[in-house]
This record gives C-alpha cells, structure tokens and sequence, in this order.
C-alpha cells in the first residue's frame, strides 16, 4: 500500500497527502529534466571546475552555474504561485498530484528556459546580458526550489505566502535589480527605461 510522506489539513486527510509514489514522479521528472539538458548540451556542473553552494554576482562567470544565487528566490516565488493556482484550478485533487503536476512544469521550463531560443531573448531584452544558460546542477536545484516553495505553502495561509512572495521580490529587487516581475515583463514586453535602470 502507497504510504503517505507526511500528512496535511488543507483539503482533507487524503488531498493532504502527499505519498510515496508522488515523490517517485517528482524524482523521475527530476531526472528525465536532468539528462535531457546533459544531452542537449548543458554542462553538468559550473565550468569554473567546483562547487559553491551560493554565488551572488549576478554578472558573474558562476551565476545560474551552482546550486542557488540571487534567482533562487524567483523559484521559491514559482513554487508559491504553483501552490495558489493549483489550489484555485485542481482543489480536490491530492496535494501530491498537484505537487508532481508542478514540478513538470516547472521542469519543462527549465527546459525551455536553456533553449537557444530562450537564451537569446534573455541576451536582447532582459539584463542577463551574458546569460549563456544554466548548469543542469543549477537547474535541477531552480527545481528543488520550486518544491521547497510549493511545500511552504502548503503550510502557510494565504495571507503568510503572499507577505512571502512579496518580500522575496523585494529582496531580489534591492540587491540585484531584478525578480520574477520584472524579469517576466522584460522577457515578454522589453522596456528600455527598465532595462537602463536595470543596468545601474
């Protein structure tokens, strides 16, 4: 019998669980993710030749390279949104199917996002002027960060997981220009006095 990870209050004692086959679909997308960027060209870990837990330059050689920097927070941010949408659309589904069903997406834009395609619109029009993509150990954390997100809020009022989102932006925006907001806008509608202010 599938036997649950651990058990919630939001939805009931089956929506709130999370089991043990829901964290085998999470590791499973996890690693399809992974190799698929490795096939595709991705270098698996920072070609600077180690492994750093964090990297805060955001126009550095490392950024988007090791396992968390600045943009940690935008996934942590995802993870929020996923939870609140996935409430919203799919309430009576199992916490642990809503879970999975975020961490594919996610998963698919971590693929998307290291495609030339995307790659070079980040180049034209947001500040990630060098922005070459992401080591597969960075985007499988950007993943697990997402997760970490998504199980924060599952604990968290709404009220508690909107404060979240909205200090993470800011603590993005005060330290390096940039979070989630902007970077969707400037990805889907470039403005020059954004991106000149960004620039500093």
């Amino acid at each position: 019998m599938d036997r649950p990870i651990t058990t919630g209050i939001h939805g009931g004692p089956v929506a709130g669980m999370i089991l043990h086959r829901h964290a085998l679909f999470v590791l499973l997308i996890l690693l399809a993710a992974g190799l698929i960027e490795w096939a595709n060209g991705r270098s698996l870990l920072c070609p600077c030749g180690h492994v750093a837990l964090w990297t805060g330059t955001v126009h550095g050689p490392e950024n988007s390279q090791q396992i968390a920097d600045w943009y940690s927070l935008s996934h942590l941010v995802h993870g929020l949104l996923f939870y609140g949408g996935l409430w919203l659309v799919a309430r009576r589904w199992p916490v642990g199917r809503r879970l999975v069903l975020a961490t594919a997406i996610e998963a698919g834009w971590e693929l998307l996002e290291n495609s030339p395609i995307i790659i070079d619109r980040y180049r034209a029009a947001t500040m990630a002027w060098g922005y070459s993509g992401d080591s597969v150990l960075n985007s499988m954390s950007d993943i697990l960060f997402m997760i970490a997100g998504f199980l924060i809020a599952r604990r968290l009022p709404t009220w508690g997981s909107v404060a979240l989102g909205l200090a993470l932006e800011l603590i993005a925006l005060a330290a390096i220009r940039d979070n989630l907001t902007l970077n969707v806008l400037m990805l889907v509608h470039p403005i020059e006095a954004v991106r000149i202010w960004q620039g500093g």
